[in-house]
């Protein structure tokens, strides 16, 4: 994060400063950290917090220090508040405002010149500047962004041999996540000093990445160390800004020990009620102890919390009361985190402990929640809610009841409940909802429950609601029974049965009754006809015959009339029920069995039952959850017949229980469908013959085993298609060795095929290219005398050349020879004399056409070549 401007801006600065005082030593930063925060539209203050060196003469001129803005400019801001601490340290605030030109991510930077000298981990630190940055992101769909805040100083004391603990006290008023990470410190233009390095530590220097705790275990050397923490934001999983804060660490020779907070657990507390607990803390070698607080509790606008007292200062040992008198507008997503310090008064330094709580405020229950039947619907009444800045309700639904009771801090409505949302409203106003299962109706025989949840702002859930449940009344005949007795094209038969009515109106249907049983087939949905009519309540079964219930399934449907004479009319309608029907999908040594289920309760079991000819009768094989199921271990080619038993009930009472139904039956024959896995292929080259060896190996237990040969497929480039040039005809053979032709480019691949035919998916492929043998290569000598050694310039061993094209020529630029011929095997001779050629050195230029697996390319060589003779 280069920032240019501001160096010459710092540069200029500097001199004057100079020339106006004669002598001025800027080497004074020891910590610092930018922090923004929104004020309106496109315009933020951001703030500047520097710890200096006191005795150096640059912290009377530091009135104000320049800001690169990340958006192509930069400004100064002025020093407003400058403290002088113990130990030669001054805190200095600088504050400024700017308007950005628009939504985007900007990098706000300062880089001050120079650091404090002496800084350990730091190399030459008295001439290296300070570079410290914010991130800001501007997204008006995300929402505008305040910076967090960090509550506890950057500088902190430590002894050797001693632990050490920090936390920046980060704190969000956005309530936005915040993470933490170490992160190299920076110097001149924003990179990383070079030969920084962690402070040095005997076990570990850690930092949490949740939580910002520091940890270093037992510091070995006294001294100053420079350390950087990068605070992340999130919003919604994504990143929306960062504040990045260098920190100074301060370690000495001393025997004190550092005092101990008695850690207090994370709490969470419902909006309106008070928490309330004790904070203690002790110092091992029984020094004076200070322990203070701060966090988001003890900085919210509205009823903020406090300690009593605060301080607490005591010898040894001190307490203090943390109370918190929560309010609705506290109720966030995110727990608010509160620090707690201890400080001793230990001597040459005082040593500190830190200890984190976070605390959830969680919005109230709606209180009362009532379910009320009426027709087919069900209307939820509950009291005014307390908290009116909640956005918004979500209502979720469930057949049958949990008895769910909020666990501690367990908000919203927890997924292995297994409630559905079917509803969210924004009116908080509100205190019924009519639930008509959006417009279609609920469905008599479910025992319907409920749970209502509060939603705020940032999305944090309330607890949930007491469950409410409630049963429609049973006005209508229920079916209970859709099971098929018999498989037949021509003359199956289905058993129904329903429970009949108990609730009717009789003042508007006295009666008789009547009963019409109606149907649809699968090849006709929704087109019921009459089956048949019964009279009287009491007749609640039905065997329905001559029905092809090998190939379709029917739905089933009840409706019930009053049949007052002069007063005929339909009182109501089951809901339909439909019959199981099963399908095979045959694969290999094994059958896929695939069903229906749709009926008004709910089947809880399937189980499985086979028979093989001869056999005779069914036997159950196995059973599932849903409506699925594998038969394996089965023999290919033989027949395998099938039928399913659902096993069901309805969450109301006054049902026989459990429900009973059957499918039809029905066969199928497993056949090898399966194709081998691919093999795992590896390729070695023989550069010496210019081949490719190929390997494989079968993948594991799980891949089919009967592999009865290989293909082998190749391509010339990457990009082109495989094709087959070979096939291994034993498939325990996995070793095959090709000789592409010019070279040894190529890629390759390999399929397995079983022995019914079929075949597997490519393997991995693997390319080979040129440079997978020693690339074409000249010498730089050889000795023409007729020896029989060396007397040829050739090229070393190569592959994959196609052509050359060499020009040769001595110190005075004469060609002496040229070919095209990739062996070259020149002699010594001039081209054209045909005399031998003076010793001594010559040059060449020879451009090399290449084989590839991008294609034929051209690579140039220059270089010398000397003949000896």
């Amino acid at each position: 994060m280069p920032i240019r401007t501001c160096q010459r801006f710092l540069v200029f600065f500097l001199l004057s400063v100079l020339a106006f005082s004669g002598r001025v030593m800027a080497t004074h930063q020891r910590a610092a950290e930018i922090v923004y925060r929104h004020l309106s539209g496109l315009t933020y203050e951001i703030t500047l917090i520097s710890y200096t060196f006191t005795p150096s003469p640059a912290n009377a001129y530091r009135e104000y220090l320049l800001i690169d803005w990340g958006d192509g400019t930069a400004s100064s801001i002025p020093r407003i508040e400058i403290k002088y601490l113990p130990n030669d340290i001054s805190y200095n605030r600088y504050v400024g405002t700017h308007t950005f030109p628009g939504p985007s991510t900007y990098t706000l930077s300062c880089e001050d010149p120079n650091r404090n000298g002496g800084i350990l981990n730091i190399p030459n630190s008295i001439n290296t500047p300070l570079f410290i940055y914010a991130e800001l992101t501007i997204n008006p769909f995300m929402g505008y962004n305040n910076s967090p805040v960090l509550l506890l100083p950057p500088i902190d004391n430590g002894c050797v041999n001693q632990p050490f603990y920090h936390n920046p006290g980060a704190y969000d008023a956005d309530g936005d996540s915040l993470s933490y990470r170490l992160v190299p410190c920076r110097g001149a233009q924003g990179l990383v000093i070079q030969g920084y390095t962690y402070p040095p530590a005997t076990h570990r220097f850690t930092l949490d990445s949740i939580t910002g705790d520091l940890f270093w275990d037992s510091p070995p050397q006294q001294g100053e160390y420079n350390i950087a923490i990068l605070i992340e934001e999130w919003r919604n999983g994504i990143k929306i800004g960062s504040v990045l804060r260098d920190m100074q660490i301060i370690i000495v020779a001393c025997n004190n020990r550092p005092p101990v907070i008695e850690p207090v657990q994370d709490t969470c507390i419902e909006a309106g009620q008070t928490l309330r607990f004790t904070i203690k803390a002790w110092d091992p070698d029984s020094n004076q102890v200070k322990l203070t607080g701060t966090g988001g509790p003890m900085l919210v606008p509205h009823s903020p919390a406090f300690l009593t007292p605060d301080p607490a200062i005591g010898t040894g040992h001190t307490e203090t009361i943390f109370r918190w008198s929560t309010l609705c507008e506290h109720v966030q997503k995110k727990p608010y985190p509160q620090f707690f310090k201890a400080i001793d008064n230990g001597t040459p330094v005082q040593l500190v402990d830190i200890h984190s709580v976070k605390i959830l405020v969680v919005g109230p229950a709606p209180d009362n929640l009532i379910a009320t039947p009426f027709g087919n619907t069900i209307t939820l009444t509950w009291n005014n809610y307390s908290c009116t800045n909640a956005l918004r309700y979500q209502v979720y639904r469930k057949a049958d009841s949990t008895g769910y009771i909020p666990g501690y801090c367990q908000t919203g409505v927890p997924p292995y409940l297994g409630y559905v949302k079917i509803d969210e409203f924004a009116d908080i106003s509100r205190t019924s909802y009519l639930d008509d299962n959006k417009g279609s109706g609920l469905m008599r025989g479910i025992k319907y429950c409920y749970l209502l949840v509060a939603v705020f702002p940032d999305k944090a859930e309330s607890y949930a609601s007491n469950e409410a449940c409630a049963t429609l009344n049973k006005d209508v005949p229920i079916l209970t029974n859709v099971s098929i007795t018999k498989t037949d094209p021509v003359g199956g038969t289905i058993y129904t049965a329903w429970s009949k009515p108990t609730k009717i109106d009789t003042l508007q249907a006295p009666g008789p009754y009547k009963y019409i049983l109606a149907r649809s087939r699968s090849d006709a949905p929704g087109q019921f006809s009459l089956v048949d009519s019964l009279n009287g309540l009491n007749d609640t079964i039905y065997d329905d015959l001559s029905l092809n219930t090998r190939d379709f399934k029917f739905t089933y449907r009840v409706d019930l009339y009053n049949v007052t004479p002069g007063n005929r009319f339909l009182i109501g309608s089951s809901q339909p029920a439909t019959s199981i029907f099963l399908k095979l999908s045959p694969t290999d040594k094994r059958l896929r069995l695939n069903w229906s289920d749709e009926v008004p309760w709910s089947n809880y079991r399937f189980v499985v039952y086979r028979y093989s000819p001869p056999e005779i009768l069914f036997d159950s094989v196995g059973y599932s959850e849903t409506t699925s199921f594998t038969d394996k271990g089965l023999i290919n080619g033989q027949e395998y017949c099938y039928r399913i038993k659902s096993i069901g009930k309805y969450s109301a009472s006054g049902f026989v229980d459990p429900i009973e139904n059957f499918s039809q039956e029905t066969c199928g024959v497993p056949v090898d469908n399966i194709p081998p896995c691919p093999p795992v292929l590896s390729v070695t080259t023989d550069c010496e013959h210019s081949v490719n060896i190929l390997n494989w190996t079968k993948p594991g237990d799980t891949c089919p085993t009967d592999v009865a040969k290989y293909y082998i497929y190749y391509g010339l480039r990457s990009t082109d298609e495989r094709i087959l040039i070979d096939s291994i005809l034993n498939p325990f053979d996995t070793s095959y060795t090709h000789n592409p032709g010019q070279g040894i480019v190529g890629c390759y691949a390999v399929s397995a095929i079983d022995s019914v035919g079929n075949r597997s998916t490519f393997s991995n492929p693997v390319c080979v290219n040129v440079d997978a043998c020693p690339v074409y290569k000249l010498p730089n000598v050889f000795t023409p005398n007729n020896d029989g050694k060396n007397d040829l310039f050739h090229p070393f061993p190569y592959t994959s050349v196609t052509e050359i094209n060499l020009s040769i020529i001595d110190r005075w630029g004469k060609e002496v020879f040229s070919t095209h011929e990739p062996d070259i095997n020149w002699d010594g001779n001039d081209m054209t004399t045909h005399q031998p050629c003076s010793d001594g050195v010559y040059f060449y230029v020879c451009d090399v056409f290449e084989i590839t697996l991008s294609g034929t390319v051209q690579r140039c060589l220059t270089g010398s070549v000397t003949i000896l003779r």
